[in-house]
């Protein structure tokens, strides 16, 4: 793999390029895997490929950007529309609900689950993107989760000993089931997907002496 550290380029015109080789790099990835050739990437987003080491460095920065770019646009409106629900809302079960729908419908489009199953299959040579696919997942959710867990223990409406396993264990309800189906392509059908989020959180609230 080619080495070299990218360079600092500012201004429209670099931020023009950068946007055309993350989604050639994307489009690229997501058919070819991570074997994809730079100078096919280089090609479609219609740049050299000396202007794609500047500014990514080498293919796996180039990657890490893929996805960080990918989860960023399929999640970054689930984040905020987290944060501002469990701030503002008294119903946690509505919220959570929403949430979680929001969640498994972003995680599961074709791309995403593609790019992901790249990680999966090149995180052992490359460990560093396992680490960029969580700090742009459905984790950054976590601190709006606490914060509303804290607020509703401090009010007696919660009863939750261990907030970090507590929102292990909601994810583990409401979305792992959907990406354990895709490491051997399937899919859960609607029907499945609604019942898992309504009966998930219905128990994840329950175990958790929710008072509403």
């Amino acid at each position: 793999m080619t080495q070299s550290s990218p360079k600092v380029l500012t201004g429209d015109r670099a931020a023009r390029k950068r946007e055309a080789i993350i989604a050639a790099a994307r489009t690229a990835f997501v058919r070819d895997g991570f074997d994809a050739a730079v100078d096919a990437i280089a090609a479609a987003a219609g740049v050299s490929k000396v202007t794609v080491y500047n500014h990514y460095g080498n293919k796996e920065t180039l990657f890490k950007a893929v996805i960080g770019d990918a989860l960023e646009g399929a999640l970054a409106d689930v984040i905020s529309g987290t944060a501002q629900r469990l701030a503002e809302s008294r119903d946690l079960r509505a919220a959570l609900k929403w949430t979680a729908t929001e969640w498994v419908t972003s995680m599961t489009e074709p791309d995403l689950v593609a790019l992901r199953h790249l990680v999966t299959n090149e995180v052992r040579r490359f460990p560093e993107l396992g680490n960029a696919w969580r700090e742009h997942g459905p984790d950054r959710a976590a601190p709006a989760l606490a914060a509303a867990f804290e607020r509703l223990i401090a009010d007696d409406r919660l009863t939750m000993p261990d907030i970090d396993t507590a929102i292990v264990q909601l994810y583990a309800l409401v979305l792992y089931p959907h990406l354990v189906h895709s490491t051997y392509g399937a899919t859960v059908d609607p029907h499945t997907t609604s019942r898992l989020i309504d009966t998930g959180v219905d128990m994840f609230l329950q175990y958790y002496a929710y008072q509403d």
